[in-house]
């Protein structure tokens, strides 16, 4: 659909950088052992390869929908709200995974940082369910009205980015020092980061 495409492309790279956010909890090992902390950690990393394809899936599923000329507005509305379904229901997965995991033993400020994440991504997911209600209510049997509706959508989209980096700071700032070092020797943090290596490669 030539009216509809353009769109779905501006709505593909406004969510472009989104996928990083599922990897802020990687980094480098550290043969310090703390073994409160690393208990914590591997509550948090253990559903993070489950999380993380979720979220990628519903990514490359926008971005495959948006290089597809051939699409319908029925074809367009089906793939992106069920991307939008799970990149809330991801981001509130990881939300629910910090807050059930409380805060990080023995950090400074862990609980601050902790409840701050979990606010952030809760928020995040919130704003991706939004975007399903509104791609649902779209009009697929006016080509002009849909494509327009995906407009609106994809402003809408464009105004979450800096949701999205404070969601991703407030991970950041969960994941310093010791928390950090705890993470990052969890297998599930581990195959997260394997993963994003082979997909950036």
């Amino acid at each position: 659909m030539e009216g509809t495409n353009p769109v779905n492309k501006k709505l593909a790279a406004a969510l472009s950088g989104g996928a990083v956010l599922v990897l802020a909890l990687t980094g480098c090992s550290s043969e310090e052992d703390n073994k409160e902390l690393n208990a914590w950690a591997k509550q948090v990393c253990d559903p993070v390869p489950a999380q993380n394809s979720k979220i990628t899936a519903a990514y490359a599923a926008i971005t495959k929908a948006a290089k597809d000329t051939t699409s319908t507005p029925e074809e367009l509305q089906k793939t992106d709200s069920q991307a939008f379904q799970d990149l809330a229901d991801g981001y509130q997965a990881r939300a629910t995974v910090i807050d059930k995991a409380g805060a990080p033993p023995g950090v400074e400020g862990g609980a601050q940082k902790q409840q701050d994440a979990v606010k952030k991504l809760t928020a995040l997911s919130t704003a991706y369910a939004d975007l399903k209600k509104q791609v649902d209510e779209l009009d697929t049997k006016d080509q002009g009205k849909f494509a327009s509706g995906l407009k609106t959508v994809s402003a809408e989209m464009k105004k979450m980015e800096n949701q999205r980096n404070s969601a991703l700071t407030a991970l950041k700032n969960l994941e310093e020092g010791d928390t950090k070092q705890a993470l990052t020797e969890q297998a599930g943090c581990k195959q997260a980061s394997a993963s994003a290596a082979a997909t950036d490669s």
